[in-house]
């Protein structure tokens, strides 16, 4: 335990003004409950709007509060990260500020961490206020990654959980800059649970996970998981190459039998259209994996901070700027 702190609650910011105050009220009165010493980590991925603002008012009046300003939007994963790199607790519990995941739940989390487990994360039995795209998506998703890996990621879960001390000491120690921070936590291993729960619909403002940055995260969590596709794609070009093969005696044969020429421009172009989707699909596929070798190369830290609120110096090994 250090500085006292059995729960650290890191929770990711990206122009929230809209719902911080209520978050800060809902966090607060939930974590007051547990009559332990806790912190509030508010990690400020870039806001372009007053979300830097309010937050710094909370932090004057309540020092349980800290605040970490990116110098600019890093991600979401990249926040999550921050988080736990600057959290003190025995206990991290990771939540989003739009009160999708109920903060009530991290009671449930904590009794299990208690019972001994290292690892608990929510596990979402219904999803209030979303698109049918987005759940359909979302469910497949988790399904193809699950069917992926060879490493059992959970399914219908996000980033909301409690990881033990020695988790987050474990995730800080990897150094990958595309991170996929679910599927990490999984991959580390140590001894896990979930508790189920209703993921309510948002208190206000919009999503901030484009479909851009979903798709992207997909990429991160397949990439960072599994080689199938590349498997898939040496496949699909061994059967292209068959079918090419066979096609070429049949056409051939059929030629030499009958005496007429089966070949016609509509049917080289399909031929070429599909060999060459095919060619192009593969070549796409590692490009994602040599991009994220050339991300990894550079050795650019994964986020800047630009400044910290409400942190101290605890020891000497950990030191942080008020």
């Amino acid at each position: 335990m250090i500085n006292g702190i059995v729960y650290s609650v890191v929770v990711p910011l990206y122009n929230e003004e809209l719902v911080i105050d209520e978050s800060y009220k809902r966090l607060k009165g939930v974590m007051d409950t547990t009559k332990e010493n806790y912190e509030i980590i508010f990690i400020n991925d870039g806001s372009a709007d007053r979300t830097r603002d309010k937050v710094e008012k909370i932090c004057k009046k309540d020092e349980k509060i800290k605040l970490v300003n990116f110098s600019r939007n890093f991600g979401h994963q990249a926040a999550i990260t921050a988080g736990m790199d600057t959290a003190l607790g025995d206990a991290v519990i990771v939540i989003d500020a739009d009160l999708q995941d109920p903060p009530e739940v991290m009671l449930k989390m904590i009794k299990k961490w208690k019972e001994g487990y290292d690892v608990v994360y929510g596990k979402r039995v219904k999803r209030e206020g979303e698109t049918f795209f987005k759940k359909f998506t979302a469910t497949m998703f988790y399904r193809l990654l699950k069917s992926m890996t060879t490493i059992d990621i959970p399914v219908d879960t996000g980033d909301f959980r409690l990881i033990d001390r020695k988790v987050r000491d474990a995730l800080v120690s990897l150094p990958e800059k595309n991170r996929y921070v679910r599927g990490l936590v999984s991959w580390v291993g140590y001894k896990q649970t979930f508790v189920e729960f209703v993921r309510q619909e948002r208190l206000a403002g919009e999503t901030k996970y484009s479909l851009k940055k979903m798709m992207k995260l997909a990429f991160d969590g397949i990439t960072s998981f599994s080689y199938k596709p590349l498997v898939i794609a040496g496949y699909f070009g061994s059967l292209t190459f068959i079918i090419g093969v066979l096609s070429l005696i049949t056409v051939i044969i059929e030629g030499l039998v009958n005496n007429v020429n089966i070949l016609n421009f509509g049917l080289l172009l399909a031929v070429n259209l599909i060999m060459f989707g095919l060619i192009f699909c593969g070549i796409g596929m590692m490009g994602q994996y040599i991009g994220r070798i050339f991300d990894e190369s550079k050795c650019r830290p994964l986020y800047i901070i630009e400044s910290k609120i409400n942190y101290k110096r605890v020891d000497e090994k950990y030191e942080i700027n008020s």
